[in-house]
């Protein structure tokens, strides 16, 4: 199975997070950024497109072979899901239509969410807002692995497996770790999306309900778009939690990659954080950061130091009341 990894635990720090501290010290220095934050006027175009792309696409695909259905669902379709999935992160800012208008966010997060094929937005912005809130949190966070996944997966092979599996990880940790209700918006995203689902298979069976739901778990799993995941937060260099990646990948992702950015001013949408790195870009430029998601993926399964554990951890008081 390989060598086995070299962290037996998270590494484990007592300072707050550096995002708050820095984002008061830009906005001091560059009080201009903040005419950068709120709602995207073309992010709901954008979105409806990929939207209707897919829908275009269950068509399609409706009388192909099983092998041409998986095969389009990883190389085509799943691209877009992933995109999509990266849309919904930006609408749980409120970037679509602005924080007056949150519910009409929640609505598109559902209208965004129907060809990943699976109810996901809900949840999604539930938990999101407490991975900026309580980064590295324990127990508040979920974007962190669990300690299990930082025992086992401590291999090349098993490190592959692993992100393989990371869509079932990251819809199953968040009932392990920090468990909450289920709430009428979530109830409202599933009526939504299986009624969208059970039309689609209605009119043209069952091949493009794979088509989505394939691409959606192959392309959040081992796939080049998927190194964002590790790329963002897993610790490459001691000390440093987030990182960013300026690469053309972030063409198709809504930025993701300016993830140091995103963390610093959440509140500003994706298509405008390379404008904060242009104007505080002394406070980017000398940060680590990631040129490839490629090879983040690889570094990943092949360097002894990098796993599951390669994550920075707090203690936040209310998990200690808790």
């Amino acid at each position: 199975m390989g060598k086995a990894g070299g962290r037996v635990d998270f590494e484990w720090v007592y300072n707050d997070q550096p995002h708050t501290s820095r984002r008061k010290e830009i906005l001091a220095k560059y009080p201009q950024i903040k005419s950068l934050m709120g709602p995207d006027p073309q992010l709901k175009w954008v979105v409806s497109g990929m939207v209707l792309t897919q829908l275009l696409a269950c068509y399609l695909v409706r009388d192909l072979s099983w092998k041409w259905v998986i095969f389009w669902a990883y190389a085509f379709g799943g691209c877009i899901n992933h995109s999509l999935t990266l849309a919904i992160h930006d609408i749980s800012h409120n970037v679509a239509f602005g924080n007056k208008l949150a519910k009409w966010n929640r609505w598109f997060a559902m209208w965004a969410n129907l060809p990943i094929g699976v109810p996901y937005s809900a949840s999604f912005k539930k938990y999101h807002i407490d991975h900026h809130r309580y980064l590295g949190g324990d127990q508040l966070d979920v974007d962190i692995p669990t300690d299990a996944e930082g025992w086992f997966f401590c291999t090349p092979a098993r490190k592959v497996l692993w992100l393989f599996l990371q869509p079932l990880f990251y819809a199953l940790r968040p009932l392990v770790v920090n468990p909450k209700p289920v709430g009428q918006i979530e109830i409202q995203n599933a009526v939504v999306q299986l009624t969208a689902d059970a039309i689609i298979y209605y009119f043209w069976g069952i091949k493009p309900i794979v088509y989505l739901i394939a691409g959606s778990i192959l392309c959040m799993g081992l796939h080049p778009i998927s190194g964002h995941f590790i790329a963002e937060h897993y610790m490459f260099m001691k000390g440093h939690e987030t990182y960013s990646y300026y690469g053309p990948l972030n063409w198709i992702t809504f930025n993701v990659g300016y993830h140091m950015e995103h963390h610093d001013f959440p509140s500003i949408p994706g298509s405008k954080l390379p404008l904060v790195k242009k104007i505080a870009a002394e406070y980017y430029d000398c940060l680590p950061q990631h040129t490839s998601w490629s090879r983040v993926l690889w570094d990943f399964v092949f360097d002894n130091s990098i796993g599951p554990y390669a994550r920075i951890k707090r203690e936040y008081k209310l998990s200690k009341q808790e």
